[in-house]
């Protein structure tokens, strides 16, 4: 207990040795862009930025899936040779209901209809009516099961977007049942990055009605769509997707060079790509419309078939406006639009004065502790305060090597994780005293206080580790920083206090061999 070989010593000095150096990018600029420069990252309260709480609209998910098993049902019984009539969709209920042609096809279209591909084991139910009509109705449980996909799904499309403008740790959290939080340290002008996300970038392309250009009211499976550019511009676009943005590789903002003007080219996937050759194979000199959100972006007439797999979007496109549609359909499309429920946006200045706030409650605090330590144990009290600054040290280069993000109440943890070292080194102080004051031996007393102080210091830093732990675990946000911070804090002490602390009482002992102890 009382012997410290110099490997041990040796091991304590390069610890604390490697937080020094890996303390040093956060106060230095870099010097060579090869070198590894991991620095902590200041939060959106320290920093400043934008605080955004979005909602997804899971009533559009239920809608949309309805609408596709439509599309299903239709084209199945085609494909059959059955025919059907007031086929209708109630968005309240979340069904669809239709009338067999004939009577007597019944028992086909019910086998048809069973034999439809669901999402998630039993989506829907099928029933009739005593009128004859078949229902179709989505389960209520997998519904749920399809709002838990869409809000996973939602949150990495968006990180996706937002990890493609450049912005720096962004926390995109859940928050309950629909909503996702994201915050965006450093942005204080969040409108291209609303912009983002709150387009579905849902991209679908569809034939034209052209018999119904000139139609005030769109025909049986017809759409009538306004343009992007002229919303009071209304195209007929066939309900039916010939092809699925879905079905998307990449897609890149580029100037074309026939016309100079910016455009988005991209790349359909194998299945994509034959879908789309052949519908331009079959439709040359047809209108076919690139729709993105229920929006017309353009209706180019086909000129030949394009079986590459590689097309264009043009339709009066800046280079910022480019760029932004080749980045969400890249990310995917939403699969369910977000809607902005809240929106906050922290200043730089604001930011600045927390620092300095919560810098300012650090140094007064470590400086009342160092003076507390210094008047009531001595020698050994600046020991402490020595093993108090490379825990210090220790703290911030665990926070510089994992890159983390340090928050106004990561500070408060911090300066709480000092004040749980310090208890620790009064403990052995005070252990120490007791066993002078029972005329122990300088040797006896050190021996007998560090072996008493050590159980009581492991067993109450370790229930505290375990709650913090918890703490990180199910937070959220804030709650988190400040559990990380304490739950690295509480490592970093036992190291500093049983070892680094203990290390130079013992040294002191070992040269100077004292008759009584500074206590």
């Amino acid at each position: 207990m009382m012997y410290y070989s110099r490997f041990k010593m040796l091991l304590v000095g390069l610890v604390c040795l490697i937080g020094v150096l890996l303390c040093i990018p956060n106060l230095v600029a870099k010097p060579s862009p090869a070198l590894p420069w991991r620095q902590i990252h200041l939060g959106l309260d320290l920093k400043g930025g934008s605080y955004l709480l979005m909602q997804v609209d899971l009533k559009s998910l239920a809608n949309d899936r309805l609408q596709t098993l439509n599309d299903s049902i239709r084209q199945s019984l085609l494909n059959e040779k059955l025919g059907y009539r007031d086929i209708s969709v109630d968005t309240t209920h979340h069904s669809l209901k239709f009338l067999p042609r004939e009577a007597s096809e019944s028992t086909a279209v019910h086998k048809v209809l069973e034999e439809l591909p669901q999402a998630v084991p039993h989506e829907f139910s099928i029933t009739t009516d005593k009128a004859g009509y078949f229902i179709v109705s989505l389960s209520e449980i997998a519904m749920q099961e399809r709002a838990k996909e869409a809000i996973s799904q939602s949150i990495e499309i968006v990180r996706k977007r937002i990890d493609a403008t450049g912005a720096v740790d962004p926390e995109i959290t859940r928050q309950g049942d629909d909503r996702i939080v994201v915050q965006l340290p450093g942005i204080t002008d969040p409108e291209r990055v609303k912009k983002l996300l709150g387009t579905t970038a849902k991209m679908t392309f569809h034939l034209l009605d052209e018999q119904a250009i000139s139609a005030v009211v769109a025909p049986p499976g017809v759409t009538m769509m306004p343009m992007v550019e002229s919303p009071e511009q209304k195209l007929p676009v066939y309900t039916h997707v010939d092809v699925d943005g879905a079905n998307l590789t990449n897609a890149s903002a580029a100037v074309d060079q026939q016309t100079g003007e910016w455009a988005v080219n991209f790349t359909f996937d194998r299945v994509g790509a034959q879908k789309f050759g052949e519908i331009t194979k079959n439709h040359i000199g047809h209108r076919f419309a690139i729709v993105l959100d229920n929006k017309v972006i353009s209706a180019p007439v086909i000129r030949s078939a394009i079986t590459e797999g590689n097309g264009q979007i043009t339709g009066g496109f800046d280079a910022q406006k480019a760029t932004d549609l080749a980045l969400m359909l890249r990310a995917g499309a939403l699969p369910a639009p977000l809607k902005v429920i809240e929106q906050r946006s922290i200043g730089p200045s604001l930011g600045a004065d927390s620092i300095r706030a919560g810098a300012l409650s650090l140094a007064v605090g470590f400086v009342l502790v160092i003076i507390f330590m210094a008047l009531f144990y001595g020698l050994f009290g600046w020991y402490a305060n020595i093993a108090l600054l490379a825990n210090l040290i220790l703290m911030m280069a665990i926070l510089s090597l994992f890159e983390a993000t340090l928050t106004l109440p990561g500070m408060a943890g911090i300066l709480l994780t000092l004040g749980m070292a310090v208890d620790a080194n009064i403990l052995i102080n005070e252990r120490v005293r007791e066993e002078v004051n029972r005329g122990r031996t300088p040797l006896a007393s050190l021996q007998a206080g560090f072996e008493h102080a050590t159980a009581t210091i492991i067993d109450s830093n370790a229930t505290a580790l375990l709650a913090h732990v918890m703490l990180f675990v199910f937070g959220t946000g804030p709650v988190r920083g400040f559990a990380l911070t304490i739950t690295i804090g509480i490592v970093t002490t036992l190291f500093t206090t049983l070892l680094l602390s203990r290390m130079l009482m013992v040294r002191w002992y070992a040269i100077t061999h004292p008759k009584e102890l500074p206590v």
